[in-house]
C-alpha cells in the first residue's frame, strides 16, 4: 500500500484554526496557573497606592512595604518560570481529539493493520476512514480551563482583585505618584531639607485641623488629644523634632530625626522642628472637662403617676449619652407594718436619660419622663444618681439626693389599703400571712365596703390564691401575678363608676365651700382648685360614658326646647371665674357661682350631636363623618395590629392607652347607631353592626363574629360593610350638576377603591399595604365632604333646621361633639376654639413634647413610628 504520510497532512488541513486556538487556550491555561501569584502581588501593591496608604504612615513603612512587595514579587516570578510548560501540537491534537466522538483525528491518520489484502476487510476500513474524516469538519476549538482554585484555596486573588475595585472607587491614579516624593532624591535634594505639619483635633471637637507651615504666631492654643503629624524631606538628620507635648520619651537622637513622627497632645508644652526652615510653638494644651450633671427643679407628678424629673447637663463639647440610677433608700424608709422586715434584693432602676435630638448639646435641660407607680419602690425614699457621658468616654455624676419615688397616689381608703399590702407582699413574701389576714378584716363585712358584688369577689379570688401561693411555698412570677391582680383591683376601686365621680366632684366643691368660709390662702384656693377641674373632668368623662352606653335615655331631655348647651370651654370659664373672684376676696359671689356650677354639674347630660329634621345634604355629611371616623377607627386597630407584630411587648406596656383608644372608638361607634337610628335611612342594620365593630377591640367578644376568625379577617370583613355603606352613600349624595358635587363624588369613588385595597390586603394579611390604602381613603373622604360642603353651601342649604343653642336640628357647621366644640361646615373634625388658657397652655405643650420624645427613646419600637417621632421633634 503507498505511503500515507501526505494523507495525514490533508487530515490536519481542515482543522488547522481549531487546533491552533486550542494551541493557544492551553498556553493560556499554563500561563495563568504559573503566575497567578505574581499577578495578584502587583495588583494588590497598585491598589494600595491608589488608596494612598503611603501618605498615611511613615516613610520607613512605606520602604518596607516596597520590600515585601519586591521580595513578593521575585519569588512569584521565579514560581511562575519554574511551572510554566510551554504545551506541545501533539499536546493539542490529544485534546482536540479526545473532545470528539469516537477519536476521528487518530482514526483518521491510523492504517490498516490486518486484512490489507482482503478486498471487502479494505472497502471497510475505506468506508470508516471517510466516515471518521467527516466528523473532523465538525471540530471546534477546546475552551481552556483558566480556573486555578486548586493552586489558590484562600481565593488571594480575589481578595488582590476586590482592593483593586475597592482603589477603582476611593481611590486615585494620581496617588501613586505621591510615592516617588519619598526620599532623599531628586527635586528636595537639590532644594534642601523641608518639612510639613499638620494639627488635627479629635472630631468630636468640631474644630478645623491646622496646616502648622502657616502658623507663624509663637504660641497656639491645642485641644486635649489633638494629634500632630511631622513629615520631614531631604537628607536623613538635617532636620530633627523637638517636642514635650506627648509624653513619648526620646531615648536618643535618631528617634527625634525620624521622618515622620505622630504624637498626641496630652499637656502644654514646647514644639520646635530644629534645621533648617525650622520653628518652634508653644503649645497651650485646652483640657477636655468632664460633663457634669445636676437636676433643676421640681418634681411634677401627674394624676396617673407619670414623674417629670427636670435636669441639667454640661459638657465642653457635648454630652452623648445619660443614665438615671434609681435605688432604695433603705436608711430613709419608714420600717414600719409591712417594710419592718429586709427587703427582698432588686437590682436598681436604670433609665437613659433623654438628649436632645436637634441643636447644641453643650448645654441643655431636659426633663426625664417616666411612671413607676407599679414598682415596689413608689412612694418610698429612693437615692436618685444622674451620670452622663461625652464622646471622649469621660463620665460625670451628681451628688445624687433622697427622693420619694413618684408613684400614683390612691385616695379611695380601700383601694389605698389594697396598694399598701401589694407594697408589703412586694417588699417581701414573708409578709403574706399577715397580708391575708388584713384582707380578711378587711372583706369581713362586704356590705359596708364595696360598692360592687364583683369587686367583693375579685377580693376574694385574690385571697384565696394568696394563701394557696403562701401555702406552697411563693414563687417570684406567683408574687408577681398577685400584684398586678392587686393593683388592677386598686385602680377599679379608684376611678370607680359615675356615682363614684359625682361623689368626687361633690367633695371637692364641699372643700372649695369651706375653704372659701374659713378665708383660705392663694396657695390652698389653687390646689383646690385644680382638684375640682380633675374631678370635674373624671365626672365628665364618666358621664359621656354612661350616657353613650344607653343613648336612648336621654331622647327626652334632647327634644325639650327649654334645654341649655354648655360647652368645655363654657365650663372652664366658669372655674376661673371662681377662682378670680375667690383670689379676689369676693367669696359671697364665688359662693354664688359655685353653687350654680353645682347644680347644672348634678342636672348635665352630656349630647351627642344628633339631627332630627336634617335635610338630604345634612344627612350625607353626617352619613360620611361618620364613615371618615369608623374608617379611622379600622386603620388604628390595624397599625396596632401591625405594632404588636413588629413588638409584641408593646401592647401589654400600653395596655391602658389601648384601652382609652377603643373606648373612644366605642363612642364613636355608638354615635353612629344613634345617627343612623334617626335619620331613618335604608341600610340601618348595616350602619349599626358597623358602628358595633369599631367600638370594639379584638377579642371582646363582638356578636356576629366567628370566634374562629383572624384578626386579618375580621378587620377585612368590616372593610367591606363599610366600603357598602359608602356605596350606598353615594347614590343619594347631593349637589349634582354642580363642579364641587362633581369632585366629591369623584373623591368618593377613589375612597371605594382605597377601601376595596385595603380590604384585598387585609384578606392576604399585608397590614402595611393595608394601612397605606386606608389612609388613602380617608384622605378621599376628607377631600369629598370638604367639596360636598362647597356644594351646599353653593345652593344654600346651610340653614338651621332647630333652636339655638340646641346640638340637635343644627347645619354641619354648628354641629357640636360631646365637648361641645364646633365640627365644622366642611367635614373637618377639628376646632380652632381655645381648649386650654393661660400657663395651662405651655404645660399641655411641654407634656407632649415630653411624651414624643420619650416614646423616640424606645429602641423596640417599629422603624416606621419613630421616623414618624423624630419628623414630628424635629418640626416642633
Amino acid at each position: 500500500m503507498a505511503s500515507t504520510e501526505p494523507d495525514r497532512a490533508d487530515i490536519l488541513t481542515p482543522i488547522k484554526w481549531p487546533l491552533r486556538l486550542t494551541l493557544w487556550g492551553m498556553a493560556a491555561e499554563r500561563i495563568t496557573r504559573a503566575f497567578w501569584p505574581l499577578w495578584s502581588v502587583l495588583i494588590a501593591a497598585l491598589a494600595m497606592l491608589m488608596l494612598g496608604v503611603q501618605d498615611l504612615v511613615a516613610v520607613e513603612w512605606v520602604w518596607a512595604g516596597a520590600a515585601v512587595f519586591a521580595g513578593g514579587a521575585l519569588w512569584a516570578l521565579w514560581y511562575g518560570v519554574r511551572r510554566l510548560h510551554w504545551p506541545r501540537r501533539a499536546e493539542a491534537v490529544a485534546r482536540l481529539d479526545g473532545t470528539m466522538r469516537g477519536n476521528p483525528i487518530q482514526a483518521a491518520m491510523d492504517d490498516q493493520a490486518v486484512g490489507a489484502g482482503d478486498m471487502g476487510s479494505h472497502a471497510v476500513w475505506v468506508a470508516h476512514q471517510a466516515r471518521m474524516r467527516a466528523r473532523l469538519a465538525r471540530a471546534r476549538a477546546v475552551e481552556p480551563d483558566l480556573k486555578v482554585s486548586r493552586a489558590d484555596p484562600f481565593a488571594l486573588r480575589y481578595v488582590a482583585l476586590l482592593a483593586l475595585l475597592v482603589a477603582l472607587v476611593f481611590g486615585s491614579f494620581l496617588r501613586v505618584s505621591s510615592v516617588t516624593a519619598m526620599g532623599p532624591s531628586g527635586p528636595d535634594l537639590a532644594a534642601g531639607p523641608a518639612w510639613e505639619g499638620w494639627m488635627e483635633p479629635p472630631g468630636y471637637t468640631r474644630m478645623p485641623a491646622v496646616y502648622l507651615n502657616d502658623i507663624t504666631a509663637p504660641g497656639i492654643d491645642v485641644p486635649e488629644g489633638a494629634q500632630i503629624t511631622l513629615r520631614m524631606y531631604g537628607e536623613v538628620g538635617a532636620l530633627s523634632v523637638e517636642e514635650s507635648v506627648s509624653g513619648r520619651p526620646l531615648e536618643n537622637e535618631e528617634q527625634a530625626q525620624e521622618t515622620a513622627q505622630e504624637f498626641a497632645v496630652v499637656r502644654s508644652g514646647r514644639l520646635a522642628v530644629e534645621g533648617p526652615g525650622g520653628r518652634a510653638w508653644e503649645i497651650a494644651m485646652t483640657p477636655d472637662a468632664a460633663p457634669s450633671v445636676a437636676r433643676e427643679g421640681e418634681i411634677e407628678v401627674s394624676y396617673e403617676g407619670e414623674a417629670q424629673i427636670p435636669f441639667t447637663a454640661r459638657d465642653d463639647y457635648g454630652v452623648v449619652a445619660g443614665t438615671a440610677r434609681i435605688t432604695l433608700a433603705l436608711d430613709e424608709v419608714d420600717r414600719r407594718y409591712g417594710l419592718e422586715i429586709a427587703p427582698e434584693e432588686r437590682a436598681a432602676i436604670e433609665v437613659p436619660l433623654p438628649m436632645p435630638i436637634a441643636g447644641d448639646r453643650a448645654e441643655f435641660t431636659e426633663t426625664l419622663v417616666g411612671n413607676f407607680s407599679e414598682h415596689p419602690w413608689a412612694n418610698l425614699p429612693v437615692r436618685l444618681n444622674l451620670t452622663v457621658q461625652d464622646e471622649a468616654g469621660q463620665t460625670g455624676e451628681d451628688a445624687g439626693e433622697v427622693i420619694t419615688l413618684p408613684g400614683r397616689r390612691f385616695f379611695d381608703p380601700l383601694a389605698a389599703a389594697l396598694i399598701e399590702q401589694r407594697r408589703a407582699l412586694l417588699w417581701n413574701r414573708e409578709n403574706a400571712d399577715d397580708i391575708s389576714q388584713i384582707l380578711r378584716a378587711v372583706r369581713h363585712r362586704p356590705d359596708d365596703i364595696f360598692r360592687s358584688a364583683v369587686h367583693y369577689l375579685r377580693m376574694r379570688t385574690i385571697l384565696a390564691r394568696l394563701e394557696d401561693f403562701e401555702a406552697q411555698g411563693m414563687t417570684p412570677e406567683q408574687q408577681d401575678e398577685l400584684a398586678q391582680a392587686m393593683w388592677d383591683l386598686a385602680l377599679i376601686l379608684e376611678e370607680g363608676d359615675l356615682a363614684d365621680a359625682l361623689e368626687r366632684l361633690q367633695r371637692a366643691q364641699d372643700r372649695l365651700t369651706e375653704a372659701m368660709k374659713n378665708g383660705a390662702s392663694e396657695e390652698e384656693i389653687a390646689e383646690l382648685m385644680q382638684e375640682l377641674r380633675e374631678a370635674t373632668d373624671d365626672y365628665l368623662r364618666q358621664l359621656s360614658r354612661q350616657q353613650q352606653q344607653n343613648p336612648d335615655q336621654n331622647q327626652d331631655m334632647a327634644q325639650s326646647q327649654n334645654s341649655m348647651e354648655m360647652s368645655q370651654n363654657d365650663l372652664q370659664r366658669m372655674m376661673d371665674r371662681i377662682q378670680e373672684l375667690m383670689e379676689q376676696g369676693r367669696m359671697a359671689e364665688a359662693q354664688e357661682a359655685l353653687e350654680q356650677l353645682r347644680q347644672m354639674m348634678e342636672n348635665m347630660q352630656v349630647t351627642q350631636g344628633q339631627g332630627q329634621g336634617q335635610s338630604p345634604g345634612e344627612q350625607a355629611m353626617d352619613g360620611l363623618a361618620e364613615t371618615l371616623r369608623d374608617q379611622q377607627g379600622l386603620s388604628d386597630e390595624a397599625f396596632r395590629d401591625l405594632q404588636e407584630q413588629f413588638n409584641p411587648g408593646q401592647q401589654g406596656q400600653n395596655g391602658q392607652q389601648g384601652q382609652q383608644q377603643g373606648q373612644n372608638q366605642g363612642q364613636q361607634g355608638q354615635q353612629g347607631q344613634g345617627r343612623e337610628g334617626q335619620q331613618g335611612r335604608d341600610g340601618e342594620g348595616q350602619r349599626q353592626g358597623m358602628g358595633q365593630g369599631s367600638g370594639q377591640q379584638p377579642g371582646q367578644g363582638q356578636q356576629g363574629r366567628g370566634g374562629e376568625q383572624s384578626l386579618e379577617q375580621d378587620l377585612a370583613d368590616r372593610q367591606q360593610a363599610l366600603r357598602d355603606e359608602l356605596n350606598r352613600q353615594q347614590q343619594n349624595l347631593p349637589g349634582a350638576g354642580t363642579e364641587p358635587g362633581e369632585a366629591a363624588r369623584e373623591a368618593l369613588r377613589r375612597a371605594e377603591e382605597a377601601m376595596e385595597g385595603a380590604e384585598e390586603a387585609l384578606r392576604q394579611d399585608d397590614l402595611p399595604g393595608a394601612i397605606d390604602d386606608q389612609s388613602q381613603a380617608m384622605e378621599a373622604l376628607r377631600e369629598g365632604m370638604r367639596n360636598l360642603g362647597e356644594a351646599l353651601a353653593q345652593q344654600g342649604q346651610q340653614q338651621n333646621q332647630g333652636a339655638q343653642g340646641q346640638a340637635q336640628g343644627t347645619n354641619p357647621g354648628q354641629q357640636r361633639d360631646p365637648l361641645g366644640r364646633n365640627a365644622g361646615s366642611n367635614g373637618q373634625l377639628g376646632t380652632d376654639e381655645t381648649m386650654l388658657q393661660g400657663e395651662d397652655v405651655y404645660r399641655r405643650a411641654r407634656e407632649l413634647l415630653d411624651e414624643i420624645r420619650r416614646r423616640s427613646g424606645e429602641g423596640e419600637r417599629p422603624e416606621e413610628e419613630l421616623e414618624y417621632l423624630e419628623r414630628l421633634l424635629e418640626r416642633f
